[in-house]
């Protein structure tokens, strides 16, 4: 019993004999330059530190950062949006990280700009400057309004469209821009159409067929020096589609939306291809991808198709999560 309490008292007498840390925050303390400069900085340590394999990294960086940015509409209107970043550059072995605050620091430097997919270059050379990396990319996610017109009405109302940006910038500089694109229509199934009439014309049964909302994911790459407006790749999708879904509805806008759905029945395989025609002949877009999701109203299940031009190194068809494109 004695060991122990000559045991404590050794620990706290230790414990007296080292400075007393403050808890309180200084609100009034200034770095001065010789301070910031004394700041340990592990991201910029030796490959010494590296914990893990030494090998390089695809990429790294910071994702879902927010802020207002200005887009600019096919009408020269200029559109404050929120958008939300994500900005990566790779990694060589024998560097331990980055400095990430600095993907965001950067960025911040063309925030007053007007963004176009072009202007995503020049952030891209930034952080291969700033940041010392061979590769790098960026994306930019936003809601893009488009205001509709009514089928028959005199209605209008605002149609929102997910749209991304993305620029990528390799080793040997070589600039790749892209465009990514939501459009969300209905889609009347052929088959249950042609059975809805076949209960009608021989067993006099009234019979709906089913139709189901469903979206399409469009990619583009834009050859170098071409530009595309959302307004313009959103008319692509809807002379190939025909039947998007509607914002401001009266009934002679129901009933014409009910003939234009009998007009154009699809199934997800027609309306990847009804896609690929209307992009493959479009001399801006270099390459494409689209996925197509119907989410079924007779089925528990979702159909799905991708189709892509088959540029080689371009889109390659591959799609992480079909449910994404399910609202």
């Amino acid at each position: 019993m004695t060991n122990s309490n000559k045991n404590c008292t050794d620990k706290t007498s230790k414990h007296s004999d080292k400075e007393v840390l403050s808890h309180k925050y200084d609100a009034s303390f200034v770095v001065s330059d010789a301070y910031r400069n004394s700041l340990p900085d592990m991201q910029n340590a030796s490959a010494h530190h590296i914990i893990g394999s030494n090998v390089p990294i695809l990429k790294v960086g910071i994702s879902n950062f927010k802020l207002p940015l200005k887009f600019i509409a096919k009408n020269s209107d200029t559109l404050q949006l929120e958008t939300t970043v994500t900005g990566t550059v790779s990694l060589q072995a024998d560097q331990k990280g980055i400095n990430m605050s600095r993907i965001m620091r950067v960025f911040y430097r063309f925030r007053e700009r007007v963004f176009t997919l072009d202007l995503l270059k020049e952030v891209l050379m930034a952080y291969k400057e700033e940041l010392n990396t061979c590769h790098a990319e960026i994306r930019l996610d936003f809601n893009y309004p488009i205001e509709q017109s009514s089928l028959r009405s005199d209605l209008t109302g605002w149609q929102y469209y997910r749209v991304s940006y993305e620029g990528i910038l390799d080793e040997k500089e070589l600039f790749r821009k892209r465009m990514h694109f939501d459009f969300v229509y209905s889609s009347a199934c052929p088959c249950s159409s042609d059975l809805a009439e076949h209960a009608r014309e021989v067993r006099q049964i009234y019979s709906i067929p089913h139709s189901q909302r469903s979206t399409a994911r469009i990619s583009v790459e834009l050859d170098a020096h071409a530009h595309l407006f959302v307004e313009e790749l959103q008319l692509i999708a809807l002379e190939a589609l025909k039947t998007e879904t509607q914002v401001m509805v009266k009934r002679e806008d129901e009933q014409a939306f009910a003939e234009l759905n009998g007009a154009y029945p699809k199934f997800v395989e027609d309306a990847a291809r009804l896609l690929f025609a209307q992009l493959n002949k479009d001399s801006r877009v270099r390459d494409f991808q689209v996925a197509c999701a119907h989410l079924e109203s007779l089925h528990s299940h979702d159909a799905v198709a991708v189709i892509h031009k088959g540029v080689a190194g371009g889109f390659s068809g591959h799609i992480d999560d079909f449910s994404a494109l399910i609202r």
